[in-house]
């Protein structure tokens, strides 16, 4: 019986040592740029997960969704978010970001601090102090290196809204851009303003704009979206919503200029692996 057990032990620890070396080996290895924008219904929920396989989350969504969707699309074993991203306090923004901080060891967040009675980012914030979480707020336009590779530029805001009530949360949106390599990636919260960005010295073209406000005409002006000239315009909208986003305007706008459009309502998670030139739409 002994000699069993110590057989049986024996081969548990061969098997457990090739887990361990097969775990190093997989989180050693430089993959391709991931870049998803979730189904999470009305509302926004994007993942990317750089090369070198940091994980930056920009805002929650209304509920829970993105939980299994962080599940379904990380390794089983990934239980971090390196970077999220809170573009304004809407609750289709924040409210899936609370059980993420649950559930996920967060190690940074990003907000801009803008005061807002509503219970979703009230739980936000008490998470963030009671786990002491590593918070900054984004009151100017900065560089973020991510990795040699891959940074982030923050183009709004440009002042500070920490512990000020304003009129229209969309317009204290973060905004910014993504770069991985040559591959320029723009995201929008539901910043409305856009006339404050195209006239500054962005240089806002890139390949892919995750669209603004979910659609809505007011943002995606034409001429923010001719500055940024997509190839890919995603729009993240819950079907049938009572908000009739998108708005036609904003579609006619897109395909106007050669932009492909792609909806999570019509095509669920949208997500792309980019190699640092180009492009690779994946299947869901």
């Amino acid at each position: 019986m002994r000699a069993k057990r110590v057989i049986i032990i024996f081969y548990l620890l061969i098997f457990l040592s090739f887990l361990l070396i097969l775990l190093l080996f997989l989180g050693l290895q430089k993959s391709s740029f991931q870049f998803c924008v979730f189904d999470v219904g009305q509302g926004d929920a994007i993942l990317t997960r750089t090369a070198r396989g940091q994980n930056i989350l920009i805002d929650g969504g209304s509920d829970n969704t993105v939980i299994y969707k962080l599940g379904e699309y990380l390794p089983f074993y990934e239980r971090k978010i390196d970077l999220v991203i809170l573009t304004h306090p809407h609750a289709d923004h924040v409210t899936g970001l609370v059980e993420v901080l649950k559930r996920y060891k967060v190690k940074n967040i990003f907000l801009t601090g803008v005061i807002y009675n509503e219970s979703g980012y009230q739980a936000f914030i008490n998470l963030i102090r009671q786990e002491d979480i590593n918070f900054k707020i984004i009151d100017e336009p900065q560089r973020v290196i991510l990795d040699h590779e891959t940074e982030l530029i923050i183009l709004f805001p440009d002042q500070s809204f920490l512990d000020q009530e304003v009129k229209n949360l969309n317009n204290t949106s973060i905004v910014a851009k993504l770069i991985y390599q040559n591959n320029l990636i723009i995201l929008t919260g539901d910043f409305e303003h856009e006339e404050e960005l195209v006239s500054g010295n962005w240089g806002l073209l890139a390949d892919i704009l995750k669209v603004g406000h979910h659609g809505s005409d007011t943002a995606n002006s034409l001429e923010f979206l001719a500055a940024v000239k997509p190839a890919w315009a995603i729009i993240s909208v819950g079907e049938n919503n009572k908000f009739g986003h998108p708005h036609q305007q904003t579609i006619d706008y897109l395909s106007r200029l050669g932009s492909k459009i792609l909806r999570t309502d019509q095509d669920g998670d949208v997500c792309f692996r980019l190699d640092g030139e180009n492009m690779v739409l994946k299947n869901n």
